[in-house]
């Protein structure tokens, strides 16, 4: 079975993460993906080390594990698109594509021709992606945006960190690059709904997305709650803002365990099954809303509880009564936990040097399959057999544009 996306052909001119983690997405659907970099320097993530990926040699390349998270799947061409020839090898490709993804800041493209009016013009059909930190239009539209910035200025980092008035407060960043990943994420699911446009029309259109305006969207229910309170939601640590008890708690060996109680019949068990049944008719905690307003009465009390077992004990128990519960894990022990493996969550792709290990397309399809047969090309590895093949280009045309510094 081939990947769902077989047969659609992409033109990836974006580099770091929010355009090549689109475009990963569709090359693990099947899609056939052109990698656009730069001579010699390559995307910029390329250089984004240590750590460095050690091949089946045991040597230690000069691919970074940025590059390669982002990357699988891909065909990697040079072409320096400031040049003249280089731009006219980018336009046609893009006439025998049927989506393009770039992230340059908005006009970069314009002065190279490479815009979507221009590139609609030779490919009425093509679907044009771009990623920018801030969009096409509005004051910021020609600034560069980077994902730490718009997790500043999307909210995101008010509400992460440690509560006021607390040791350690202030806000933090998310440890993963949020608002590039999904971006990412948003875009493909915007490409896939521009392909059906354009089965029903024949048409292929322009998508504007912006960093900062999905930040804003993946606010989500905190935005909410400042909708409907009026209140900007802030920092609140490890508890949650609208559920109680919904945070790690303490245990007899030292580890933390998080509880998840998500709603008042999940509270119930859980008291009954530690001995404290009157906690579920208490007039305080027999709803979550009330549950919420006396938080920092119940959660003393939930501690001097969950310190009278281990972790696991805790999580054995919880998980018998169907109360959500689960481990605070580090990435290595992510990749040993019995459900991650038995999900498939770690592959192998297989390049010239060896196989290299990365985390998994998520997606589980019941007919089709996702397409894991190429790892992360080194830099302009495809060059001539992209060019040869998709653009009739001789070996005599391909040596020339070398010799130019084209390619």
């Amino acid at each position: 079975m081939a990947g769902p996306l077989t047969g659609l052909r992409v033109l990836d001119l974006s580099r770091v993460m929010a355009g090549p983690w689109c475009t990963q997405i569709l090359a693990d659907m099947g899609a056939e993906v052109i990698k656009i970099e730069r001579p010699v320097i390559g995307d910029d993530t390329r250089h984004w080390g240590p750590p460095w990926w050690t091949n089946q040699a045991g040597d230690i390349t000069r691919e970074s594990a940025y590059y390669l998270s982002a990357n699988r799947g891909k065909h990697s061409v040079t072409v320096d698109i400031g040049r003249p020839e280089g731009q006219a090898l980018v336009r046609e490709l893009a006439a025998t594509c049927d989506i393009l993804v770039e992230n340059f800041k908005t006009g970069g493209l314009a002065e190279k021709g490479l815009d979507y009016p221009a590139l609609e013009a030779i490919n009425p059909g093509l679907i044009y992606c771009s990623i920018t930190g801030f969009g096409h239009t509005g004051p910021m539209a020609h600034m560069a945006g980077y994902d730490y910035l718009v997790q500043a200025q999307g909210g995101l980092m008010s509400i992460t960190g440690v509560a006021d008035g607390e040791p350690g407060a202030g806000p933090q960043r998310v440890g993963m690059a949020v608002a590039d990943l999904t971006t990412g994420m948003n875009a493909a699911t915007a490409i896939l709904a521009a392909l059906h446009h354009r089965h029903q029309t024949g048409e292929g259109q322009h998508i504007d997305m912006a960093l900062l305006d999905v930040q804003v969207s993946w606010l989500a229910n905190q935005a909410q709650n400042y909708f409907c309170s009026g209140t900007p939601p802030t920092r609140t640590g490890e508890y949650h803002p609208n559920l109680v008890p919904y945070q790690p708690f303490p245990t007899e060996d030292g580890e933390k365990v998080i509880i998840a109680i998500g709603n008042d019949s999940q509270f119930q068990r859980f008291c009954s099954a530690v001995g404290r049944p009157e906690l579920a008719t208490d007039a305080r905690f027999s709803t979550n809303p009330g549950r919420v307003r006396h938080r920092l009465e119940l959660v003393p009390i939930m501690v001097t509880i969950t310190r009278t077992r281990t972790a696991s004990r805790w999580m054995e128990l919880l998980r018998d009564i169907g109360v959500p519960c689960g481990p605070i894990q580090n990435i290595a022990q992510v990749f040993d936990d019995p459900q991650v493996k038995a999900r498939g969550m770690r592959i192998e792709t297989e390049s010239e040097h060896g196989p290299v290990v990365g985390v998994a397309n998520p997606t589980k399809f019941s007919k089709t399959r996702l397409e894991y047969h190429k790892a992360p090309p080194s830099l302009g590895r495809d060059t001539e057999d992209v060019l040869a093949g998709m653009l009739n280009k001789s070996a005599e045309d391909i040596a020339a544009l070398r010799e130019q510094g084209v390619l």
